[in-house]
């Protein structure tokens, strides 16, 4: 049960991000050898916000950009960095979201990427507190993995058909990651124990999945809710559940605040949520990697920041202030997997650094 099964190769790689980023190379010892490319739109207040994009298996950089952080950044003024996977590392571009070198705080690529928001914040003047990640597949297993290593360090996330953190510390825990199950309290630990100190609170957290994702298995958007509730030292009792378009949401509250959501999406596989909203325009273009299921990911996890102008102020995720979690106030790629083996195959193209 709960078994992840390969991250299949859904498109061609590419090897250069696209045109409208803009390559860093000087930010710092980049212990876990990754590319820096950001998105900075012209004449940015200083104090602005920062989102940092994690892409998936067989994607660059520039694959996440039809998911439409640019077009939002220009709108709304905020930064926008992609961290980006070499070859040396892993021949397919997965982020090592389960290796103990690379997921621990002040080490490997989970040190990289704190690094390219420490020059983001130095050379564009970001609000350090007001930084944020998200990502998909393994990116999205990335991304539960810096909410965990550097709580201190983001404000919230958008885990998008991702893993619960150290459900894997190596190639052969990875072939059964989240099997057999664990109980909340030890999801918790686990990020509890990326940080023993940290006595602040801990980001909130945005959790997407397909029902049919045969790539990441659905059960570990259940075990990513496990673990983040445990976290945050609330039930795993959904405060509040909604359907929004395709979409059946929960929510965790903390007090007055969503501490965790979930969007279990209806009939997607393993791609990002993207299409018309009742929220408003879509930025994303669709492509490769993107599912058209009627509610885009991107506007909702902008919303779920504070991004989108006036921000969340009641945490409820709706946007419209009134803490009930309706949004009444503002109008409310499939890919099969292949079994363990294929995925022990994948991760086996992994370490050349070390």
């Amino acid at each position: 049960m709960r078994l992840v099964t390969c991250f299949v190769v859904l498109a061609a790689m590419t090897a250069d991000a696209g045109a409208t980023l803009t390559p860093v190379t000087d930010f710092g010892s980049n212990p876990g050898a990754l590319d820096m490319f950001e998105y900075v739109p012209a004449n940015l207040p200083s104090g602005a916000p920062l989102v940092v994009v994690l892409h998936g298996c067989t994607q660059t950089a520039a694959s996440m950009e039809p998911a439409g952080w640019n077009a939002l950044a220009d709108k709304h003024q905020f930064a926008v960095v992609y961290p980006q996977q070499r070859t040396a590392n892993n021949q397919i571009y997965c982020f090592t979201w389960f290796d103990a070198a690379d997921i621990a705080r002040g080490a490997g690529e989970a040190e990289s990427v704190v690094q390219m928001v420490d020059k983001a914040i130095t050379k564009h003047g970001i609000d350090p507190g007001r930084v944020y990640v998200t990502g998909v597949s393994a990116g999205g297993a990335f991304t539960a993995v810096m909410l965990a290593a550097y709580p201190d360090r983001f404000r919230g996330g958008s885990v998008m058909a991702g893993l619960p953190y150290k459900c894997a510390t190596d190639i052969s825990t990875a072939s059964t990651c989240s099997s057999p199950g664990k109980t909340p309290q030890e999801w918790g630990a686990l990020v509890r124990g990326a940080l023993p100190s940290f006595s602040g609170t801990y980001p909130r957290v945005q959790i997407w999945h397909g029902s049919m994702d045969y790539t990441v298995a659905t059960a570990n958007a259940a075990e990513l809710v496990d673990q983040w509730t445990d976290v945050w030292g609330i039930d795993q009792t959904a405060d509040a559940m909604d359907t929004i378009s395709t979409a059946a949401r929960t929510q965790h509250k903390s007090g007055n605040t969503v501490a965790v959501e979930l969007y279990m999406v209806n009939g997607m596989g393993h791609a990002i949520a993207i299409g018309a909203d009742a929220m408003g325009a879509c930025p994303a273009t669709g492509g490769a990697f993107y599912a058209d299921v009627k509610i885009c990911s991107t506007l909702r996890a902008a919303q779920f920041f504070g991004l989108l102008g006036g921000g969340d102020g009641d945490g409820d995720g709706d946007g419209d202030g009134d803490g009930d979690g309706s949004g009444s106030g503002d109008g409310g790629c499939n890919a099969a997997g292949g079994g363990w083996l294929a995925l022990l195959g994948l991760l086996g193209l992994r370490r050349k650094r070390r």
